[in-house]
Protein backbone atom coordinates (compact mmCIF):
# COMPACT_ATOMS: atom_id res chain seq x y z
CA UNK A 1 0.00 0.00 0.00
CA UNK A 2 2.78 2.21 0.55
CA UNK A 3 4.55 2.11 -2.26
CA UNK A 4 1.34 2.63 -4.21
CA UNK A 5 0.77 5.60 -1.77
CA UNK A 6 4.13 7.20 -3.30
CA UNK A 7 3.21 6.37 -6.91
CA UNK A 8 0.01 8.10 -6.35
CA UNK A 9 1.82 11.02 -4.84
CA UNK A 10 4.45 10.84 -7.91
CA UNK A 11 1.84 11.10 -10.74
CA UNK A 12 0.10 13.27 -8.70
CA UNK A 13 2.93 15.71 -8.46
CA UNK A 14 4.07 15.64 -11.94
CA UNK A 15 0.23 16.19 -12.43
CA UNK A 16 0.76 19.72 -10.74
CA UNK A 17 3.39 20.27 -12.49
CA UNK A 18 2.21 19.94 -15.98
CA UNK A 19 -1.17 22.05 -15.23
CA UNK A 20 1.99 25.10 -13.92
CA UNK A 21 3.65 23.94 -17.09
CA UNK A 22 0.81 24.68 -19.56
CA UNK A 23 0.12 27.99 -17.60
CA UNK A 24 3.50 29.13 -18.03
CA UNK A 25 3.85 27.89 -21.75
CA UNK A 26 0.54 30.37 -22.21
CA UNK A 27 2.96 33.49 -20.06
CA UNK A 28 5.91 32.80 -22.50
CA UNK A 29 3.82 33.33 -25.29
CA UNK A 30 2.69 36.46 -24.25
CA UNK A 31 6.07 37.48 -23.09
CA UNK A 32 7.16 37.04 -26.66
CA UNK A 33 4.41 38.64 -27.83
CA UNK A 34 5.58 41.67 -25.74
CA UNK A 35 9.14 41.84 -26.76
CA UNK A 36 8.32 41.25 -30.46
CA UNK A 37 6.02 44.74 -30.26
CA UNK A 38 8.73 46.82 -28.73
CA UNK A 39 7.29 45.89 -25.24
CA UNK A 40 10.00 45.08 -22.40
CA UNK A 41 7.63 44.26 -20.08
CA UNK A 42 5.15 41.32 -19.92
CA UNK A 43 1.95 41.93 -21.31
CA UNK A 44 -1.44 40.49 -19.98
CA UNK A 45 -4.16 38.37 -21.95
CA UNK A 46 -5.98 41.14 -23.96
CA UNK A 47 -9.40 41.28 -23.48
CA UNK A 48 -11.65 38.41 -24.29
CA UNK A 49 -14.58 36.96 -23.11
CA UNK A 50 -14.41 36.29 -19.54
CA UNK A 51 -16.74 33.31 -19.18
CA UNK A 52 -14.75 31.64 -21.99
CA UNK A 53 -11.62 32.23 -20.89
CA UNK A 54 -12.73 30.91 -17.58
CA UNK A 55 -14.76 27.63 -19.13
CA UNK A 56 -11.11 27.08 -21.35
CA UNK A 57 -9.06 27.14 -17.89
CA UNK A 58 -11.92 24.59 -16.17
CA UNK A 59 -11.34 22.31 -19.65
CA UNK A 60 -7.83 22.07 -19.49
CA UNK A 61 -7.70 21.39 -15.57
CA UNK A 62 -10.17 18.79 -16.15
CA UNK A 63 -8.45 17.53 -18.94
CA UNK A 64 -4.85 17.41 -16.97
CA UNK A 65 -6.66 15.55 -14.00
CA UNK A 66 -8.03 13.32 -16.78
CA UNK A 67 -5.32 12.18 -18.13
CA UNK A 68 -3.16 11.73 -14.70
CA UNK A 69 -5.93 9.39 -13.39
CA UNK A 70 -6.12 7.21 -16.98
CA UNK A 71 -2.11 6.71 -16.20
CA UNK A 72 -2.92 6.46 -12.56
CA UNK A 73 -5.53 3.23 -13.95
CA UNK A 74 -2.79 2.12 -16.68
CA UNK A 75 -0.13 2.08 -14.33
CA UNK A 76 -2.21 -0.28 -11.80
CA UNK A 77 -3.40 -2.28 -14.95
CA UNK A 78 -6.81 -1.20 -15.98
CA UNK A 79 -7.78 0.39 -18.88
CA UNK A 80 -6.29 4.03 -20.27
CA UNK A 81 -9.25 5.73 -20.58
CA UNK A 82 -8.66 9.27 -21.50
CA UNK A 83 -5.50 9.65 -24.05
CA UNK A 84 -3.76 12.31 -26.34
CA UNK A 85 -2.80 11.63 -29.55
CA UNK A 86 -0.25 13.59 -31.46
CA UNK A 87 -1.45 15.60 -34.68
CA UNK A 88 -0.96 13.50 -37.90
CA UNK A 89 2.57 13.50 -39.34
CA UNK A 90 4.10 14.33 -35.67
CA UNK A 91 6.28 12.14 -35.03
CA UNK A 92 8.30 13.53 -32.25
CA UNK A 93 6.52 10.73 -29.84
CA UNK A 94 6.58 7.47 -32.05
CA UNK A 95 9.29 6.09 -30.28
CA UNK A 96 8.39 3.15 -27.93
CA UNK A 97 10.43 4.80 -25.16
CA UNK A 98 7.76 7.36 -24.67
CA UNK A 99 5.11 4.64 -23.85
CA UNK A 100 7.41 1.96 -21.88
CA UNK A 101 7.76 4.20 -19.24
CA UNK A 102 4.51 5.27 -17.51
CA UNK A 103 6.52 8.78 -16.91
CA UNK A 104 7.68 9.36 -20.19
CA UNK A 105 3.88 8.61 -21.65
CA UNK A 106 2.70 10.94 -19.09
CA UNK A 107 4.98 13.88 -20.18
CA UNK A 108 4.23 13.57 -23.86
CA UNK A 109 0.61 13.61 -23.25
CA UNK A 110 0.50 16.45 -21.26
CA UNK A 111 2.78 17.79 -23.10
CA UNK A 112 0.21 17.91 -26.48
CA UNK A 113 -2.55 18.92 -23.70
CA UNK A 114 -0.79 22.34 -22.74
CA UNK A 115 0.13 23.11 -26.34
CA UNK A 116 -3.80 22.03 -27.21
CA UNK A 117 -4.35 25.08 -24.18
CA UNK A 118 -2.12 27.20 -25.95
CA UNK A 119 -3.73 27.36 -29.31
CA UNK A 120 -7.21 27.81 -27.80
CA UNK A 121 -6.27 30.70 -25.72
CA UNK A 122 -4.72 32.06 -29.54
CA UNK A 123 -8.68 31.65 -30.71
CA UNK A 124 -9.89 33.68 -28.09
CA UNK A 125 -7.37 36.26 -28.48
CA UNK A 126 -8.59 39.20 -30.70
CA UNK A 127 -6.90 40.72 -33.72
CA UNK A 128 -7.34 43.30 -35.67
CA UNK A 129 -7.35 40.86 -39.17
CA UNK A 130 -7.29 37.62 -40.15
CA UNK A 131 -3.32 38.07 -40.74
CA UNK A 132 -2.66 39.26 -37.65
CA UNK A 133 -4.38 35.93 -35.88
CA UNK A 134 -2.27 34.44 -37.75
CA UNK A 135 0.42 35.69 -36.35
CA UNK A 136 -0.69 34.60 -33.37
CA UNK A 137 -0.59 31.29 -34.28
CA UNK A 138 2.62 30.94 -36.07
CA UNK A 139 4.08 32.91 -32.74
CA UNK A 140 2.33 30.00 -30.69
CA UNK A 141 3.56 26.75 -32.67
CA UNK A 142 6.81 28.63 -32.96
CA UNK A 143 7.09 28.33 -28.57
CA UNK A 144 5.14 24.98 -28.22
CA UNK A 145 7.39 23.67 -30.69
CA UNK A 146 10.41 24.65 -28.58
CA UNK A 147 9.22 23.40 -25.66
CA UNK A 148 9.07 20.09 -26.33
CA UNK A 149 10.05 17.67 -23.86
CA UNK A 150 11.72 15.73 -26.69
CA UNK A 151 13.96 19.11 -26.93
CA UNK A 152 15.56 18.37 -23.69
CA UNK A 153 18.00 16.05 -22.37
CA UNK A 154 15.86 15.45 -19.13
CA UNK A 155 12.85 14.90 -20.67
CA UNK A 156 13.71 13.02 -23.17
CA UNK A 157 13.96 8.96 -22.76
CA UNK A 158 15.61 8.24 -26.16
CA UNK A 159 18.33 10.75 -24.91
CA UNK A 160 18.68 8.92 -21.66
CA UNK A 161 18.71 5.29 -23.15
CA UNK A 162 21.50 6.22 -25.82
CA UNK A 163 23.56 7.50 -23.11
CA UNK A 164 23.23 4.43 -20.91
CA UNK A 165 23.55 1.91 -23.91
CA UNK A 166 26.70 4.07 -25.33
CA UNK A 167 28.46 4.47 -21.70
CA UNK A 168 28.05 8.37 -22.56
CA UNK A 169 29.76 7.81 -25.76
CA UNK A 170 26.55 9.56 -27.81
CA UNK A 171 26.58 12.15 -25.11
CA UNK A 172 30.25 13.44 -26.32
CA UNK A 173 29.17 12.92 -30.19
CA UNK A 174 26.37 15.12 -29.51
CA UNK A 175 28.81 18.06 -27.62
CA UNK A 176 31.14 17.42 -30.58
CA UNK A 177 28.51 18.11 -33.51
CA UNK A 178 27.32 20.70 -31.36
CA UNK A 179 30.29 22.35 -31.53
CA UNK A 180 30.84 21.40 -35.24
CA UNK A 181 27.32 23.46 -36.13
CA UNK A 182 28.70 26.48 -33.99
CA UNK A 183 31.94 26.64 -36.50
CA UNK A 184 29.82 26.73 -38.99
CA UNK A 185 26.65 28.93 -37.74
CA UNK A 186 23.92 26.52 -38.90
CA UNK A 187 22.82 23.04 -37.87
CA UNK A 188 23.60 20.69 -40.31
CA UNK A 189 20.75 18.76 -41.59
CA UNK A 190 22.77 15.74 -43.88
CA UNK A 191 26.03 14.35 -44.35
CA UNK A 192 27.60 17.30 -46.67
CA UNK A 193 30.82 15.66 -47.14
CA UNK A 194 28.85 13.02 -49.56
CA UNK A 195 28.05 15.67 -51.99
CA UNK A 196 29.87 17.62 -54.16
CA UNK A 197 28.32 20.07 -57.09
CA UNK A 198 29.21 19.39 -60.47
CA UNK A 199 30.63 15.73 -59.17
CA UNK A 200 27.50 13.84 -58.05
CA UNK A 201 24.99 16.42 -57.59
CA UNK A 202 24.14 19.03 -60.46
CA UNK A 203 25.67 16.11 -63.40
CA UNK A 204 23.44 17.31 -65.80
CA UNK A 205 26.28 17.69 -69.42
CA UNK A 206 26.62 21.06 -70.74
CA UNK A 207 28.54 24.65 -71.24
CA UNK A 208 28.20 27.96 -69.87
CA UNK A 209 27.99 30.05 -72.76
CA UNK A 210 27.28 33.36 -71.38
CA UNK A 211 28.01 34.92 -68.57
CA UNK A 212 27.52 38.75 -66.80
CA UNK A 213 27.99 39.66 -63.29
CA UNK A 214 24.42 38.56 -62.41
CA UNK A 215 24.62 34.91 -64.08
CA UNK A 216 26.13 32.29 -66.06
CA UNK A 217 23.95 30.98 -68.99
CA UNK A 218 23.98 27.43 -69.12
CA UNK A 219 23.55 25.41 -72.50
CA UNK A 220 22.62 21.61 -72.08
CA UNK A 221 24.10 18.81 -74.41
CA UNK A 222 21.59 17.13 -76.07
CA UNK A 223 20.46 13.68 -75.67
CA UNK A 224 18.11 12.93 -78.62
CA UNK A 225 18.88 12.52 -82.33
CA UNK A 226 16.37 15.42 -82.89
CA UNK A 227 15.95 18.10 -80.86
CA UNK A 228 12.54 21.02 -81.63
CA UNK A 229 14.22 23.66 -83.43
CA UNK A 230 12.67 26.21 -80.33
CA UNK A 231 14.75 25.76 -77.36
CA UNK A 232 13.49 26.13 -73.72
CA UNK A 233 14.94 28.83 -71.47
CA UNK A 234 14.69 27.71 -67.63
CA UNK A 235 15.05 30.92 -64.74
CA UNK A 236 14.62 28.55 -61.56
CA UNK A 237 14.52 31.21 -58.25
CA UNK A 238 17.44 33.13 -57.22
CA UNK A 239 16.81 32.88 -53.48
CA UNK A 240 18.35 29.66 -53.47
CA UNK A 241 20.63 27.03 -56.13
CA UNK A 242 19.26 26.17 -59.14
CA UNK A 243 20.35 22.62 -59.30
CA UNK A 244 17.22 21.60 -57.35
CA UNK A 245 16.54 21.01 -60.60
CA UNK A 246 19.37 18.71 -61.29
CA UNK A 247 19.81 17.22 -58.04
CA UNK A 248 20.89 13.21 -59.65
CA UNK A 249 20.24 11.69 -62.76
CA UNK A 250 17.11 10.03 -61.31
CA UNK A 251 15.37 13.12 -60.35
CA UNK A 252 16.88 15.64 -62.19
CA UNK A 253 13.71 18.05 -64.03
CA UNK A 254 16.51 19.88 -66.33
CA UNK A 255 17.49 16.18 -67.41
CA UNK A 256 13.90 14.99 -68.04
CA UNK A 257 13.36 18.28 -70.42
CA UNK A 258 16.64 17.26 -72.02
CA UNK A 259 15.54 13.87 -72.93
CA UNK A 260 12.42 14.89 -74.51
CA UNK A 261 14.07 16.53 -77.17
CA UNK A 262 14.68 19.93 -75.94
CA UNK A 263 17.93 22.38 -76.42
CA UNK A 264 17.83 23.31 -72.72
CA UNK A 265 19.44 26.78 -71.28
CA UNK A 266 19.23 27.31 -67.90
CA UNK A 267 20.13 30.90 -65.96
CA UNK A 268 22.66 30.38 -62.87
CA UNK A 269 22.15 32.62 -60.55
CA UNK A 270 25.32 34.53 -59.33
CA UNK A 271 25.18 34.06 -55.08
CA UNK A 272 25.78 37.73 -54.32
CA UNK A 273 28.72 39.42 -52.38
CA UNK A 274 29.17 42.75 -51.05
CA UNK A 275 30.56 43.89 -54.77
CA UNK A 276 26.98 42.85 -55.96
CA UNK A 277 25.12 44.25 -52.84
CA UNK A 278 23.98 47.83 -55.07
CA UNK A 279 21.59 45.23 -57.34
CA UNK A 280 18.03 46.29 -57.50
CA UNK A 281 14.65 44.61 -59.10
CA UNK A 282 15.46 46.45 -62.56
CA UNK A 283 18.95 45.05 -62.71
CA UNK A 284 18.02 41.10 -61.98
CA UNK A 285 15.50 41.67 -65.16
CA UNK A 286 17.26 43.56 -67.55
CA UNK A 287 20.68 41.40 -66.50
CA UNK A 288 18.68 38.35 -65.83
CA UNK A 289 16.36 37.02 -68.21
CA UNK A 290 16.11 39.61 -70.61
CA UNK A 291 19.37 38.82 -71.53
CA UNK A 292 19.48 35.29 -71.62
CA UNK A 293 16.68 35.83 -74.01
CA UNK A 294 18.92 37.49 -76.25
CA UNK A 295 21.58 34.76 -76.49
CA UNK A 296 19.54 32.02 -76.60
CA UNK A 297 17.70 33.84 -79.99
CA UNK A 298 21.54 34.59 -80.80
CA UNK A 299 22.87 30.92 -80.54
CA UNK A 300 19.92 29.22 -81.63
CA UNK A 301 19.38 31.76 -84.35
CA UNK A 302 14.86 31.65 -83.63
CA UNK A 303 12.89 34.62 -83.08
CA UNK A 304 10.99 32.59 -80.13
CA UNK A 305 11.95 30.41 -77.42
CA UNK A 306 9.74 28.68 -74.61
CA UNK A 307 10.52 29.59 -71.31
CA UNK A 308 9.55 28.24 -68.18
CA UNK A 309 10.26 29.85 -64.32
CA UNK A 310 10.48 28.32 -61.44
CA UNK A 311 9.08 29.84 -57.67
CA UNK A 312 10.64 33.75 -57.83
CA UNK A 313 12.67 32.92 -61.18
CA UNK A 314 8.75 32.67 -62.68
CA UNK A 315 7.70 36.23 -61.16
CA UNK A 316 10.89 37.33 -62.33
CA UNK A 317 10.42 35.99 -65.90
CA UNK A 318 7.29 37.09 -66.21
CA UNK A 319 7.77 40.50 -65.21
CA UNK A 320 10.90 40.30 -67.62
CA UNK A 321 8.36 39.26 -70.40
CA UNK A 322 5.82 42.30 -69.51
CA UNK A 323 8.73 44.76 -69.84
CA UNK A 324 9.23 43.61 -73.04
CA UNK A 325 5.97 43.51 -73.92
CA UNK A 326 5.79 47.21 -73.42
CA UNK A 327 8.68 47.84 -75.50
CA UNK A 328 6.80 45.79 -78.22
CA UNK A 329 8.89 42.82 -78.22
CA UNK A 330 7.34 39.50 -77.13
CA UNK A 331 10.04 36.80 -77.91
CA UNK A 332 8.94 33.56 -75.87
CA UNK A 333 5.75 31.43 -77.71
CA UNK A 334 4.71 29.79 -74.25
CA UNK A 335 5.56 30.39 -70.56
CA UNK A 336 5.61 27.61 -68.20
CA UNK A 337 5.05 29.19 -64.32
CA UNK A 338 5.86 26.08 -61.52
CA UNK A 339 5.22 27.26 -58.14
CA UNK A 340 4.85 31.03 -58.76
CA UNK A 341 3.08 33.67 -57.31
CA UNK A 342 1.70 36.93 -59.47
CA UNK A 343 -0.85 37.51 -56.76
CA UNK A 344 0.14 38.05 -53.66
CA UNK A 345 -3.11 38.81 -52.03
CA UNK A 346 -2.43 35.15 -49.59
CA UNK A 347 1.21 34.66 -49.03
CA UNK A 348 0.32 31.65 -46.53
CA UNK A 349 2.88 31.73 -43.52
CA UNK A 350 6.03 33.72 -45.17
CA UNK A 351 3.92 36.87 -45.30
CA UNK A 352 3.81 36.70 -41.38
CA UNK A 353 7.38 37.60 -41.99
CA UNK A 354 6.89 41.01 -43.89
CA UNK A 355 4.70 43.89 -42.49
CA UNK A 356 5.38 47.73 -42.80
CA UNK A 357 7.43 48.36 -39.74
CA UNK A 358 10.05 45.24 -40.83
CA UNK A 359 10.08 46.29 -44.29
CA UNK A 360 10.40 49.68 -43.49
CA UNK A 361 13.50 48.92 -41.28
CA UNK A 362 15.30 46.80 -43.75
CA UNK A 363 15.00 49.55 -46.58
CA UNK A 364 16.82 52.08 -44.41
CA UNK A 365 19.84 49.43 -43.52
CA UNK A 366 20.08 47.70 -46.93
CA UNK A 367 17.49 49.10 -49.04
CA UNK A 368 20.55 51.01 -50.89
CA UNK A 369 22.80 48.64 -50.84
CA UNK A 370 23.93 45.90 -48.95
CA UNK A 371 23.23 42.20 -48.51
CA UNK A 372 19.76 40.05 -47.37
CA UNK A 373 22.43 36.93 -45.62
CA UNK A 374 21.36 33.82 -46.52
CA UNK A 375 21.82 32.97 -43.03
CA UNK A 376 18.17 34.88 -42.38
CA UNK A 377 16.52 33.48 -45.46
CA UNK A 378 17.28 29.73 -44.55
CA UNK A 379 16.00 30.72 -40.64
CA UNK A 380 13.01 31.95 -42.01
CA UNK A 381 12.28 28.89 -44.53
CA UNK A 382 13.13 26.50 -41.56
CA UNK A 383 11.12 27.88 -38.87
CA UNK A 384 7.81 27.62 -41.47
CA UNK A 385 8.61 23.98 -40.43
CA UNK A 386 10.33 24.19 -37.15
CA UNK A 387 9.71 20.50 -36.50
CA UNK A 388 11.05 18.97 -39.27
CA UNK A 389 13.58 21.53 -40.34
CA UNK A 390 15.02 22.66 -36.88
CA UNK A 391 13.97 20.26 -33.41
CA UNK A 392 14.78 17.24 -35.57
CA UNK A 393 18.12 17.73 -35.81
CA UNK A 394 18.80 19.56 -32.40
CA UNK A 395 17.79 16.23 -30.78
CA UNK A 396 18.90 14.05 -33.16
CA UNK A 397 22.47 15.80 -33.95
CA UNK A 398 22.70 16.99 -30.25
CA UNK A 399 20.84 15.10 -27.68
CA UNK A 400 21.61 11.56 -29.43
CA UNK A 401 24.83 12.31 -31.34
CA UNK A 402 23.76 11.14 -34.40
CA UNK A 403 25.43 12.25 -37.91
CA UNK A 404 22.91 13.22 -40.31
CA UNK A 405 22.14 10.97 -42.91
CA UNK A 406 23.02 11.61 -46.92
CA UNK A 407 20.62 13.46 -48.46
CA UNK A 408 20.58 15.54 -51.64
CA UNK A 409 17.38 17.49 -51.49
CA UNK A 410 18.67 18.80 -47.63
CA UNK A 411 22.45 19.84 -49.24
CA UNK A 412 20.76 21.88 -51.70
CA UNK A 413 18.19 23.23 -48.95
CA UNK A 414 21.63 23.66 -46.34
CA UNK A 415 23.56 25.60 -49.49
CA UNK A 416 21.48 28.86 -49.23
CA UNK A 417 22.28 32.74 -50.83
CA UNK A 418 22.23 36.07 -50.20
CA UNK A 419 20.14 38.56 -51.86
CA UNK A 420 21.41 41.86 -52.78
CA UNK A 421 19.97 44.13 -50.28
CA UNK A 422 17.85 46.84 -52.89
CA UNK A 423 16.35 44.04 -54.71
CA UNK A 424 14.88 42.66 -51.52
CA UNK A 425 13.55 45.44 -49.94
CA UNK A 426 11.66 46.65 -53.47
CA UNK A 427 10.44 42.65 -53.71
CA UNK A 428 9.10 43.01 -50.43
CA UNK A 429 7.35 45.74 -50.65
CA UNK A 430 5.79 45.53 -53.90
CA UNK A 431 4.89 42.22 -54.32
CA UNK A 432 4.45 40.58 -50.34
CA UNK A 433 3.75 44.00 -48.85
CA UNK A 434 1.33 46.21 -51.07
CA UNK A 435 0.57 43.35 -54.04
CA UNK A 436 1.16 45.99 -57.04
CA UNK A 437 2.07 43.35 -59.59
CA UNK A 438 -1.10 42.26 -59.98
CA UNK A 439 -2.61 45.72 -60.86
CA UNK A 440 -2.27 47.09 -64.69
CA UNK A 441 0.08 49.91 -65.26
CA UNK A 442 0.45 50.05 -60.89
CA UNK A 443 4.44 49.15 -61.51
CA UNK A 444 7.58 50.61 -63.69
CA UNK A 445 10.40 48.21 -64.10
CA UNK A 446 13.28 49.08 -66.54
CA UNK A 447 11.56 51.81 -67.54
CA UNK A 448 7.95 50.29 -68.55
CA UNK A 449 4.70 50.25 -66.71
CA UNK A 450 4.25 46.84 -66.99
CA UNK A 451 0.13 44.70 -68.04
CA UNK A 452 0.48 41.39 -67.23
CA UNK A 453 -3.12 40.83 -69.04
CA UNK A 454 -1.18 41.93 -72.35
CA UNK A 455 1.23 38.38 -72.18
CA UNK A 456 -0.94 36.40 -74.29
CA UNK A 457 1.08 33.48 -75.06
CA UNK A 458 -0.21 29.86 -74.19
CA UNK A 459 0.82 29.22 -70.31
CA UNK A 460 1.22 26.24 -67.73
CA UNK A 461 0.87 27.10 -64.60
CA UNK A 462 1.69 24.16 -62.04
CA UNK A 463 0.65 24.96 -58.43
CA UNK A 464 1.35 21.90 -55.44
CA UNK A 465 -1.49 20.82 -53.33
CA UNK A 466 0.69 21.17 -49.80
CA UNK A 467 2.63 23.85 -50.55
CA UNK A 468 3.35 26.14 -47.19
CA UNK A 469 5.37 28.84 -49.56
CA UNK A 470 3.07 29.57 -52.31
CA UNK A 471 -0.51 28.44 -51.12
CA UNK A 472 -2.02 26.78 -54.42
CA UNK A 473 -5.06 28.73 -54.69
CA UNK A 474 -2.94 31.98 -54.39
CA UNK A 475 -1.07 30.25 -57.76
CA UNK A 476 -4.30 29.87 -59.02
CA UNK A 477 -5.16 33.42 -59.54
CA UNK A 478 -2.61 33.78 -61.86
CA UNK A 479 -5.18 32.44 -64.33
CA UNK A 480 -7.18 35.64 -63.33
CA UNK A 481 -3.87 38.09 -64.27
CA UNK A 482 -1.98 36.48 -67.52
CA UNK A 483 -4.02 37.42 -70.84
CA UNK A 484 -3.31 33.90 -73.10
CA UNK A 485 -4.86 30.26 -72.92
CA UNK A 486 -4.01 28.89 -69.75
CA UNK A 487 -3.48 25.21 -68.92
CA UNK A 488 -3.61 24.59 -64.65
CA UNK A 489 -2.29 21.79 -63.29
CA UNK A 490 -1.85 20.73 -59.03
CA UNK A 491 0.67 18.43 -58.13
CA UNK A 492 0.44 16.52 -54.98
CA UNK A 493 2.61 17.64 -51.72
CA UNK A 494 4.54 20.45 -51.49
CA UNK A 495 7.11 23.09 -52.61
CA UNK A 496 9.47 21.28 -53.66
CA UNK A 497 8.76 17.80 -53.33
CA UNK A 498 5.69 18.40 -55.56
CA UNK A 499 7.44 19.86 -58.25
CA UNK A 500 10.53 17.33 -58.07
CA UNK A 501 8.59 13.73 -58.85
CA UNK A 502 10.03 11.64 -61.46
CA UNK A 503 7.87 10.67 -63.89
CA UNK A 504 10.34 7.58 -63.88
CA UNK A 505 9.27 6.71 -60.34
CA UNK A 506 5.34 6.87 -61.23
CA UNK A 507 4.41 8.60 -57.68
CA UNK A 508 2.10 10.95 -55.86
CA UNK A 509 -0.56 12.31 -58.54
CA UNK A 510 -1.92 15.14 -60.10
CA UNK A 511 -5.42 16.87 -60.85
CA UNK A 512 -6.96 18.48 -63.89
CA UNK A 513 -9.42 20.42 -64.87
CA UNK A 514 -9.82 22.15 -68.37
CA UNK A 515 -11.67 25.18 -66.77
CA UNK A 516 -10.29 27.81 -65.50
CA UNK A 517 -12.95 30.45 -65.22
CA UNK A 518 -14.26 29.32 -62.11
CA UNK A 519 -12.44 30.48 -58.70
CA UNK A 520 -9.96 28.01 -57.25
CA UNK A 521 -12.86 25.88 -54.97
CA UNK A 522 -14.96 25.43 -58.20
CA UNK A 523 -11.67 24.03 -59.98
CA UNK A 524 -10.87 21.40 -57.41
CA UNK A 525 -14.06 20.56 -57.62
CA UNK A 526 -14.21 19.12 -60.90
CA UNK A 527 -10.62 18.24 -61.09
CA UNK A 528 -9.87 14.90 -62.04
CA UNK A 529 -7.13 13.13 -60.25
CA UNK A 530 -4.48 11.16 -62.65
CA UNK A 531 -1.71 8.86 -60.69
CA UNK A 532 1.59 9.75 -61.48
CA UNK A 533 4.15 12.65 -62.19
CA UNK A 534 3.16 15.95 -63.86
CA UNK A 535 6.30 16.15 -65.68
CA UNK A 536 4.18 13.49 -68.37
CA UNK A 537 2.37 15.95 -68.76
CA UNK A 538 3.33 18.86 -69.11
CA UNK A 539 6.06 17.21 -71.64
CA UNK A 540 2.98 16.87 -73.97
CA UNK A 541 2.09 20.03 -73.44
CA UNK A 542 5.26 21.26 -74.43
CA UNK A 543 5.95 19.37 -77.93
CA UNK A 544 3.68 20.64 -79.95
CA UNK A 545 5.18 24.15 -79.35
CA UNK A 546 8.38 23.19 -79.60
CA UNK A 547 8.77 23.61 -83.58
CA UNK A 548 10.04 21.11 -85.83
CA UNK A 549 12.18 18.90 -85.39
CA UNK A 550 16.68 19.17 -86.41
CA UNK A 551 19.61 17.62 -85.61
CA UNK A 552 20.97 18.74 -82.48
CA UNK A 553 23.99 21.39 -82.32
CA UNK A 554 26.71 21.77 -79.82
CA UNK A 555 26.40 24.29 -77.24
CA UNK A 556 27.32 27.57 -78.47
CA UNK A 557 28.26 29.37 -81.66
CA UNK A 558 31.58 31.33 -83.08
CA UNK A 559 30.29 34.37 -81.19
CA UNK A 560 29.61 32.56 -77.92
CA UNK A 561 32.03 30.06 -76.95
CA UNK A 562 31.81 27.80 -74.10
CA UNK A 563 33.56 29.18 -71.13
CA UNK A 564 33.47 26.07 -69.03
CA UNK A 565 31.70 22.77 -68.34
CA UNK A 566 28.72 22.84 -66.32
CA UNK A 567 27.34 23.72 -63.55
CA UNK A 568 29.62 26.08 -63.78
CA UNK A 569 31.55 28.27 -60.86
CA UNK A 570 28.69 30.43 -59.80
CA UNK A 571 26.50 28.34 -58.40
CA UNK A 572 29.67 26.10 -56.43
CA UNK A 573 29.87 29.83 -54.61
CA UNK A 574 28.65 29.38 -51.07
CA UNK A 575 27.83 32.01 -48.66
CA UNK A 576 29.56 32.80 -45.68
Amino acid sequence: MAQGSNNNDAFLGSAMQFMQAGQNMAQQFMDYLGKASGNAAPVQLPPADPQALTALQKHYMDQQMSLWQAMLAKQQGGEQSFKVEPQPGDRRFAAPEWRESPLYDYIHQAYLLNTQYLNRIVELMPAQDEKGKDRLRFVARQVADAMAPSNFAATNPEFIKLALETKGQSITDGINNLLKDFEKGRISMTDESVFEVGKNIATTEGAVVFENDMFQLIQYTPLTEKVGTRPLLVVPPCINKFYIMDLQPENSLIRYMVEQGNTVFLVSWRNPKEAQGHLGWDDYLEQGPITALRVVQEITKVKQVNALGFCVGGTILTSSLAVLKARGEGPVASLTLLTTLLDFKDTGEIGLFIDEQGVTAREATIGKGGLLPARDLQNTFSFLRANDLVWNYVTGNYLKGQKPQAFDLLYWNSDSTNLPGPFACWYMRNMYLENNLRVPGKLQMCGEFVDLGKLDMPVYLLATREDHIVPWQSAYESTRILGGNIRFVLGASGHIAGVINPASKNKRSYWINDDVKTDASGWIAGATEMKGSWWSDWAAWLKPLSGEQRAPRKPGNTKYKPIEPAPGRYVKERAV
